[in-house]
């Protein structure tokens, strides 16, 4: 399998670096082919601007859509950008790795992001019709990869749990989960969450990260509605009464339920049958 790593944290020698390492070995020893993409040690240009877009007239205001839309179809967006898109086609899989810094990703990766995820690559795709809502959360460019969260906080696990103070971390998580990794069409895998790292063992740590890794190809992925798979009302993509069981808003009406996959599969069964 082709593993791309998307690490973010600018200290080599942090915990974050070796876990780093340690996800490197241990899936190069299971005979996965890896390449990463060190942020910092690239010194990764993290702001979208004008210079993303080096054919967008420099007399026209900069509309980022349109600029981005046209770079992506004229082949002539920036070559790092290039390079880390060409990188997502060649990946079956792909680790996006960093510290949680002020509940989300660190700049530097969020600004991988935006110059990555161009309009037309990430978003931008399908047709809009009332039968379906764009190429996108299941489906689109990276529909048939996977990927995954390694992430490490200085917090208690039971502070992100369901009644924490810092809320679950799901919750805490899927902007990019659901947002980032979905949205464009990876299948996305539970994260690996390292908490109170600084009073963990990192023997402990390093143990589970290296099961993780070993599992990859066999882990089931969280079970997102996919967009246009009839869940959802078009074009207002709200959910459907019908879904959702006990849970009445939140992001946790966007996980099927697996009593609810349960009944689906009942009911294509009667209908086979019937």
């Amino acid at each position: 399998m082709k593993v791309l790593i998307i690490f973010a944290h600018p200290e080599p020698q942090s915990l974050n670096g070796a876990l780093h390492r340690i996800a490197v070995q241990e899936l190069e020893e299971q005979g996965h082919h890896v390449q990463v993409s060190d942020l910092y040690k690239i010194k990764w240009k993290s702001e979208v601007d004008r210079e993303d877009f080096p054919n967008f007239p420099k007399e026209q205001r900069l509309d980022l859509w349109t600029a981005s839309a046209d770079a992506y179809a004229q082949n002539s967006l920036t070559p790092d950008v290039l390079d880390e898109q060409d990188k997502l086609r060649w990946a079956d899989f792909v680790i996006f790795q960093f510290p949680l810094w002020w509940f989300t990703m660190p700049a530097i990766l969020k600004g991988w992001v935006d110059r990555v995820y161009t309009y037309g690559f990430a978003h931008g795709l399908g047709d809009h019709t009332d039968q379906r809502w764009g190429d996108r959360y299941g489906e689109g460019t990276l529909a048939g990869k996977r990927a995954m969260l390694i992430v490490t906080l200085g917090g208690w696990e039971e502070h992100y749990s369901a009644r924490g103070i810092s809320g679950p971390i799901e919750d805490v998580l899927f902007p990019i989960n659901h947002g980032v990794l979905f949205y464009p069409g990876f299948e996305v895998l539970p994260p690996f969450v390292a908490f109170r790292v600084h009073k963990t063992s990192f023997d402990e740590i390093a143990s589970t990260l290296r099961k993780r890794m070993r599992e990859i190809e066999f882990t089931k992925s969280i079970p997102y509605r996919n967009q246009n798979g009839g869940e959802y009302s078009i074009p207002t993509l709200t959910l459907h009464e019908k879904h959702g069981g006990d849970v009445s808003s939140g992001f946790g009406l966007h996980t099927r339920m697996e009593v609810e996959a349960s009944d689906v599969k009942a009911d294509t069964a009667d209908i086979m049958n019937g």
